[in-house]
């Protein structure tokens, strides 16, 4: 007797990198030799310093830059450098670069109108996903008159409405006061995509992701449970890191 799942085919990775490189022109290489697999709903933290190549594999997983070598893949299609691929969402770390339009409304309805829904699916997703983030009442509010953290919360909106599987975030919590953080935390935790966090939001990376990459020096150093990479403050000091103080034992 076969067992019912033995005749499905296996889940295709979220997102796999297969010894991904990239430099720029007369630069050391930025990422060397990177090979990761992410897995369907799983909520991954990227953790580093400054320079150490995060927003750099963001833009070569999304397309944006070509790689030197090394190929990533998305639901088992490689991306193609310059194709929009649907799938992939990010959220820029500076909001300022996602938002353009007249009204906080066109913004979030910009992406959703390009893949060609309906004016009416058009509305149900753009109010429900201003409504679930909390800033329905922003909708008619010109973007540039809003303050850094709102911004943020516009721009998060504008890739959700557009329903990716996976999604990168490039520190999502920047410039937000207690309440619209904790709000997006407990918004992520309730997600089911797949997510890729950059943070220097070590506190956030711990409450939310079940698995944390350390990169440094455009290398992958470790990758385990939040709690073990964080904890470890010999590792974390090495690379110019903190373990956060949830995780520091008393003496």
């Amino acid at each position: 007797m076969v067992h019912p799942s033995a005749s499905q085919p296996p889940k295709e990775a979220a997102l796999s990198l297969d010894g991904v490189a990239f430099a720029y022109p007369n630069v050391p290489y930025v990422l060397n030799e990177i090979t990761l697999t992410i897995e369907p709903g799983e909520r991954v933290g990227m953790i580093g310093p400054n320079g150490a190549g995060k927003t750099t594999l963001f833009l070569t997983i999304c397309g944006v830059l070509r790689p030197s070598s090394g190929e990533v893949s998305i639901l088992g299609k490689p991306v193609i450098p310059g194709q929009f691929r649907p799938e992939v969402g990010l959220v820029f770390q500076n909001p300022n670069d996602q938002l353009f339009s007249p009204s906080v409304w066109d913004d979030v309805a910009f992406g959703v109108e390009n893949l060609g829904y309906s004016d009416a699916e058009v509305a149900h997703q753009v109010h429900e996903t201003l409504d679930q983030l909390g800033i329905l009442d922003y909708r008619d509010r010109p973007p540039h008159h809003l303050s850094g953290g709102q911004k943020r919360m516009v721009a998060i909106a504008g890739v959700l409405a557009m329903k990716p599987d996976v999604i990168l975030y490039d520190e999502p919590s920047a410039n937000l006061d207690l309440r619209s953080r904790r709000r997006l935390i407990e918004f992520l935790q309730q997600s089911p995509q797949t997510l890729l966090v950059a943070s220097h939001d070590l506190e956030l990376i711990l409450e939310l992701c079940d698995r944390v990459l350390l990169l440094d020096k455009g290398q992958l150093i470790a990758d385990g449970p939040p709690a073990e990479i964080l904890g470890d403050r010999t590792l974390m000091e090495c690379h110019g890191l903190e373990t956060p103080s949830a995780l520091i034992q008393p003496i």
